[in-house]
């Protein structure tokens, strides 16, 4: 998603957090993640192998919809859990 005309102003830092127990999903998740890259700010990954799942952390500084929409993206692949924390500023 392009930053495009949206105002700068509107922006939230948010922390993305996502756990992905179905590595199928991954592909659909990071084509859904380059759709927002734009936005974010970092991105880290973490394999955890012994409890069989990935750890995604994403910084945004984006508008609450846009964040909203990529998260809804998200928790709509199976065997993801997404959630979104906003900074107050």
């Amino acid at each position: 998603m392009d930053k495009g005309n949206l105002e700068k102003n509107n922006n939230r830092i948010a922390v993305v957090s996502v756990l992905v127990s179905d590595r199928s999903e991954a592909e659909k998740l990071n084509g859904i993640l380059s759709e927002y890259g734009d936005w974010f700010l970092g991105r880290m990954g973490i394999p955890y192998k012994e409890k069989g799942v990935s750890v995604l952390s994403v910084v945004l500084d984006a508008p609450v919809e846009i964040t909203n929409a990529l998260t809804g993206k998200i928790g709509r692949l199976s065997g993801v859990s997404v959630k979104a924390l906003f900074g107050k500023m």
